[in-house]
């Protein structure tokens, strides 16, 4: 009975007498309101957010950690709801058959390090061949990166954007490894999310209509019937995952959220009946407005891209921007997404600048980048707010975004899980 009483007396010591880290705030952004608070005070515990307070805590002890950041504006770790570590824009189209997947995954070490300490503690990715294998390896702690949500192999129609075979000579076209992800009719659509949750995905990534990038004619028409997509939601739900679906089309657009996806990504085409719908079943537009630029940017050298992707680059990149303003305007749930990997890793931050121009207040946009995103995703209880309970994932920028946008990408300091990243003094 002794012994267990001084055994209880000293794990109660520990308990009590933890090291705490105390981060004083200059400003705060307020991501559930979207307001600026000044002068606060945010305590940290092991992985955890235990307290935040007004003005700068005088209580802490000798064994605690106290981190100045009263020149500078705190706020949640970033959420990008939509990127793809494992590659990033090359002209090189023969990179695709020169790669291993252990040549790919050394590359995500880089892509995961540069998008975190960017201020991005969380992303979802949403296709890619080593991502499963990557989030892994950054759970485990062998490679830094941020917090990874990914749907692994992108699931799509024969043709569609997510068809690697496109523009492959016939007997390429029949490679059983290149069709793995490449499904026709509601028994294959139901197969094929089994097997990405069989395969460790935390959500499902559907192409409804063409896209930008892929070797096909056309990136607006649909790809997937209504029934095929609702059997592959339907499905999703059955295994606890949430579906995010590539549309530039607005009939795709339109089919995708009368079937129940949880997100439409780019939504180029979108038009006033298919905002309605998105409305009424509260679907999220994830824009992805730096991706149609940079594609549009990269067209205009020669030899970047085949013929056939230089023209539809040219004209999605111009109508993009447009398509967010008019969901945001309608009231369409918006969260933050870049599509990095069509542009360099790193540079998650200029979608601010791209959606501020459409008329989105930044305060709104960096809620969509922390509230939103996390409850697109599904992590709303951990995630999106400096609160109590919450997780540590903290970040800090020099400068004031509501006065200089471009404050967005001067990431100072990052904090993920309660471990410090980055700090710079």
């Amino acid at each position: 009975m002794r012994y267990f009483l001084l055994s209880f007396l000293m794990a109660f010591s520990i308990v009590a007498f933890a090291q705490k880290t105390y981060i004083y705030c200059g400003q705060l952004v307020d991501t559930k309101n979207a307001t600026m608070l000044k002068e606060m005070t945010i305590v940290v515990e092991k992985n955890k957010i235990v307290d935040v307070q007004k003005d700068y805590v005088t209580t802490a002890t000798a064994a605690d950690k106290i981190i100045d950041l009263k020149a500078y504006t705190v706020m949640p770790g970033l959420i990008d709801c939509h990127v793809h570590m494992d590659h990033e824009t090359n002209p090189n189209r023969m990179l695709a058959f020169q790669q291993n997947k252990a040549d790919i995954a050394f590359g995500s070490i880089q892509y995961s390090k540069s998008t975190l300490m960017s201020g991005f503690t969380t992303v979802r990715d949403l296709g890619g061949s080593v991502s499963i294998a990557v989030r892994n390896a950054i759970n485990k702690g062998q490679i830094i990166g941020p917090r990874i949500y990914t749907a692994g192999k992108i699931i799509s129609s024969t043709g569609g954007h997510g068809d690697a075979t496109n523009g492959l000579r016939e007997d390429l076209m029949s490679i059983s490894e290149l069709n793995s992800d490449v499904v026709n009719g509601v028994d294959e659509c139901i197969k094929a999310v089994r097997r990405c949750y069989k395969e460790g995905a935390d959500l499902i990534k559907i192409c409804s209509t063409g896209g930008v990038l892929s070797l096909e004619k056309d990136g607006s028409g649909a790809q997937f019937s209504e029934e095929e997509i609702r059997a592959i939601v339907t499905t999703a739900k059955d295994y606890g995952m949430r579906v995010a679906c590539h549309a530039h089309g607005a009939e795709g657009i339109k089919r995708a959220v009368r079937a129940g996806v949880t997100s439409i990504e780019h939504g180029t085409y979108v038009d006033e009946e298919a905002i309605a719908l998105m409305k009424q079943m509260g679907t999220y537009h994830v824009a992805t407005i730096i991706a149609g630029k940079s594609v549009a940017d990269s067209a205009k050298k020669p030899g970047y891209f085949p013929e056939i992707i230089v023209t539809k680059a040219a004209i999605v990149g111009g109508l993009i921007q447009g398509a967010f303003a008019r969901s945001y305007k309608a009231g369409v749930k918006i969260a933050y997404g870049t599509d990095a990997g069509v542009y360099a890793h790193g540079k998650n931050w200029m979608e601010f600048e791209y959606m501020t121009q459409a008329g989105m207040p930044i305060l709104e946009c960096i809620k969509a980048a922390t509230v939103n995103a996390s409850d697109l995703i599904g992590v709303a209880n951990d995630l999106g707010t400096i609160e109590k309970g919450k997780l540590a994932d903290i970040v800090a920028i020099d400068g004031d975004p509501t006065k200089d946008i471009k404050a967005m990408g001067k990431m100072v300091f990052v904090m993920k899980d309660g471990v410090v990243y980055k700090l710079v003094k």
